[in-house]
């Protein structure tokens, strides 16, 4: 099920002004919520591992210990600091002229509860930036057992530095759970749940598609919402790229997703250690394309587990849209 709205330039069109928009938003809750309280994940390919096992955060304990022991935290945890505004321009061949510089601000994967020192450095970075269009692409707090309300509290300093014309949107990841929505929503945010918004400029328009996380809560609502038939440019915007196959062939032209971290502990030269994807594993970081798709996995604001990065320093990202020669 689908629910479709319209945005103008200059307006934040919620979601939930469409008469659909009930019927659709409690049969999401339930299902959400049902999918919580098994500790499988649920993905494209069906039931798959455990959503949070609780012995990994001894693990981690450990790990972080050790690092502490080694000298290296201190400098892993500045290089978790260091985050920078990144240009992206991505050209696409069935972008409307009136699109063209069309700008997208991208933050995702911020875990703010995790490393709070990142939310002035985050604010301070995206004040000045003037934006069409902003996507939050999920795992806004990390404690998935902790109440949501705390972690998605320390996104309202960065939310109140962007004016972003054609509005500002978000979807959830595998660390927010269903409550997250009407908390974001409550925030100024539209949150799409498997659900299409409509950007017009001079009577062109592209087509802003977000899906519920599909790491740990895949359904086939998602595959409808790539699959619901619309002319022209259309983006995706999803907290993993495990669909990324699936999304190409329903026709999408933008592939914008994060959850990876780009590894966040790497290799030197930014080879991941770990990347918690599935499906579509070639897509970990940075720029890619599948088929006639292009696609950008952000490496991500802010750190998962352990306030640490390696090799991999951490990003908001601002894309400019341009139409081709």
């Amino acid at each position: 099920m689908m629910n479709d709205a319209t945005a103008g330039s200059g307006t934040n069109q919620n979601a939930d002004r469409d008469p659909r928009h009930d019927a659709h938003r409690q049969a999401w809750l339930e299902q959400r919520r049902a999918l919580e309280t098994s500790r499988r994940k649920l993905t494209l390919d069906g039931p798959v591992g455990f959503r949070w096992w609780p012995g990994l955060e001894f693990a981690l304990t450990w790990f972080e210990r050790l690092l502490r022991l080694s000298g290296l935290h201190r400098r892993d945890r500045v290089n978790a600091l260091n985050i920078s505004l990144k240009p992206l321009t991505i050209t696409l061949e069935t972008l409307p002229r009136e699109f063209d510089g069309y700008r997208i601000l991208q933050i995702s994967d911020p875990h703010l509860d995790l490393l709070p020192e990142l939310v002035a450095r985050i604010t301070a970075l995206v004040r000045k930036v003037s934006v069409d269009l902003m996507i939050l692409t999920g795992d806004y707090r990390d404690y998935i057992p902790d109440p949501p309300e705390p972690g998605l509290a320390l996104l309202g300093p960065i939310l109140d530095a962007v004016d972003a014309k054609d509005g500002r949107f978000a979807i959830l990841g595998n660390h927010d759970p269903a409550a997250a929505a009407a908390i974001l929503e409550d925030m100024g945010l539209t949150v799409l749940l498997n659900q299409t918004v409509t950007l017009k400029r001079d009577g062109a328009a592209i087509h802003l598609t977000g899906l519920d996380d599909v790491h740990s809560f895949y359904t086939e609502a998602a595959r409808e919402a790539l699959r619901e038939p619309h002319e022209g440019c259309r983006i995706a915007a999803v907290h993993s790229a495990e669909v990324a196959d699936l999304a190409a062939d329903c026709g999408m032209d933008l592939y914008l997703c994060g959850h990876t971290h780009g590894g966040q502990i790497c290799l030197p030269g930014g080879r991941p250690v770990l990347t918690h994807l599935r499906r579509c594993r070639a897509y970990k970081r940075g720029l890619w394309r599948h088929d006639a798709m292009i696609g950008y996995t952000s490496l991500g604001a802010g750190v998962a587990s352990m306030p640490v990065r390696f090799n991999c320093p951490p990003e908001v990202v601002l894309i400019t849209l341009r139409t081709a020669a």
